[in-house]
């Protein structure tokens, strides 16, 4: 039998990427880069927020913002694959701050600003934690925090008692988690979330994903 001609291979990403190859993509979904593929460098084991729950997200951040951006200041203290800073970026935050401990990642992080020319982003290599904890003390605030940390490594709880002191009034942490993080009535809620009320919050696949405000 004749063999069937093989398939075209799939378009590279349009942002380069040096140094290990990525086998995967995720894509930015509005705002002035949309569409715009963002490489995930598959050696490091990256779990960037899918599209479809970022979509999500947004829109969710979008109602609480009544869509409006120009004076967002954006703390990403676990940045990955950029996708939620980006996305905060694309949309035309004032400014996005992403920080990641790990120094490939923060390569490809600078190389997609640059190929994007984000004058609105800077990239950060840091340990979440300190760079937190110094941005308190320096007194810095921010309107909008996202917290996509590993899961199984107890950096949420760390990371988000920080957040109070960071967010201003009426600030949002957008944070994504191996668990929820809602309570029914009688249930013991730990203290690390004991100053934070659940606005919204999904679930997808075995990602639960939240949006919350600070109770002092």
């Amino acid at each position: 039998m004749p063999r069937k001609p093989l398939s075209k291979p799939a378009k590279p990403a349009k942002v380069p990427v040096h140094g290990p190859q990525h086998s995967n993509q995720v894509r930015i979904i509005g705002g002035q880069w949309k569409r715009t593929p963002l490489p995930v460098l598959s050696a490091l084991g990256l779990r960037p927020t899918p599209d479809r729950v970022r979509e999500t997200a947004f829109n969710w951040i979008n109602h609480q913002r009544d869509g409006y951006w120009a004076d967002a200041q954006v703390l990403d203290l676990f940045a990955g694959s950029g996708a939620l800073g980006f996305e905060a970026a694309s949309r035309g935050a004032l400014s996005v701050t992403m920080i990641d401990s790990n120094a490939q990642v923060t390569r490809q992080l600078e190389e997609i600003k640059a190929k994007l020319k984000a004058d609105n982003v800077q990239i950060m290599r840091g340990d979440a934690l300190s760079v937190a904890q110094s941005a308190a003390t320096r007194g810095q605030k921010y309107d909008l925090i996202f917290l996509d940390p590993p899961y199984q490594q107890s950096f949420l709880e760390k990371t988000l008692p920080l957040c109070g002191k960071l967010l201003k009034e009426g600030g949002l942490v957008y944070a994504e988690s191996g668990l929820a993080l809602e309570f029914a009535d009688g249930e013991a809620v730990p203290e690390w979330l004991a100053n934070w009320e659940v606005i919204r919050a999904d679930k997808a696949g075995m990602v639960f994903y939240h949006l919350l405000k600070y109770k002092p």
